[in-house]
């Protein structure tokens, strides 16, 4: 049974209001009716898309102890021919088969300054006590919010764009600056990565919400960029990965610093199914690596413009390289000890 919780700090107190069925829970939650702060809506995911009483997609994840945390763009609605994106979503795990999901956090009227009005990808990380959350605006700019949990509420933390075009310094379409990918290296610095067709990088300040010195487009052989980078560690190895081509595949290169030289390393994964994008999220979590995605997948509606967030494994050669994503309808959710 899913259900409806109402949160009563500091104890947690259900069921102010219950599902008798997924399906009426399911349609209640696509006519609009909203979850109130305080409430949050339990659900078990039943194999790939993990969520499917939403159209989500442009997954980012942050693991916080024993728990997954998944900020989810938002597809307005199925059969969507354009991309109609207003909010953004987060969930919780502690096991990827049972999930919690929590009030909208961010909506795209909480950034005054993003004319767009579109709520497109983002990355949330976290940074003395406090959660940052980067999003992109199609063309208005990066923006950054922040909250002192990883629910939220999120506020906008500048007032103004964090990045816009014109520190796109190689681009000249409208929607270069988009994707934000922030990442703390070893040293404490972090960093953030963004771009559509050019990729461009740069350090933050230790405050989180200022770029600190210059701005660098990254290239390198072999390196066909489109969208969505994505920056993880492991065994001392940095790994950038992002979308490549459209319709878009994962392709992956990797380098000793995070700034490069990157080694173009190949594919990660193909064409997710009915969709003409590909974004990714590479955790660690409980001592298993997975690979977070989008696909189009729920029937009958969903489509490059009403997308779904998935999760599959993902596994490394003996050399640090990594093996092809084998994307199921399945899913790795029955991995996790409880």
């Amino acid at each position: 049974m899913n259900n409806i919780v109402t949160l009563l700090s500091p104890l947690l107190v259900a069921a102010t209001i219950t599902a008798t069925a997924q399906t009426a829970t399911t349609d209640s939650l696509h006519s609009g009716k909203k979850l109130e702060q305080g409430q949050h809506y339990d659900f078990v995911a039943q194999g790939n898309p993990i969520i499917k009483h939403h159209y989500t997609a442009d997954p980012a994840a942050l693991v916080k102890g024993d728990t997954l945390w998944l900020f989810a763009g938002h597809d307005f609605a199925g059969g969507q021919k354009g991309y109609k994106m207003k909010d953004w979503l987060v969930f919780s795990t502690t096991d990827l088969k049972n999930w919690i999901e929590y009030p909208v956090p961010m909506k795209i009227s909480d950034f005054a300054w993003a004319k767009s009005g579109d709520a497109f990808a983002g990355h949330a990380v976290e940074r003395n006590g406090k959660y940052y959350w980067y999003i992109s605006t199609n063309w208005s700019g990066i923006g950054v919010a922040v909250a002192d949990r990883p629910e939220g509420p999120y506020r906008d933390a500048l007032g103004k764009p964090l990045l816009t075009n014109k520190d796109c310094f190689a681009s000249t379409h409208a929607w270069a600056c988009i994707d934000p990918a922030v990442h703390i290296s070893d040293d404490g610095q972090a960093w953030i990565f963004w771009g559509n067709r050019e990729c461009y990088y740069a350090k933050l300040k230790d405050n989180m919400i200022e770029i600190d010195g210059e701005i660098k487009q990254l290239k390198f052989d072999g390196f066909e960029f489109t969208e969505a980078p994505w920056l993880h560690q492991y065994q001392g190895k940095y790994y950038l990965s992002y979308a490549t081509g459209f319709p878009e595949k994962i392709a992956y290169a990797m380098a000793d610093h995070i700034a490069g030289p990157y080694t173009y390393k190949g594919l990660l994964n193909e064409i997710a199914g009915n969709s003409n994008t590909n974004h990714q999220a590479i955790v660690n979590f409980k001592d298993h690596w997975y690979f977070i995605y989008h696909n189009g997948g729920i029937n009958t509606d969903g489509g490059s413009c009403s997308r779904s967030i998935c999760i599959d494994k993902l596994e490394y050669r003996a050399d640090g390289t990594i093996k092809r994503i084998n994307m199921t309808s399945e899913g790795p959710f029955n991995e996790i000890d409880r």
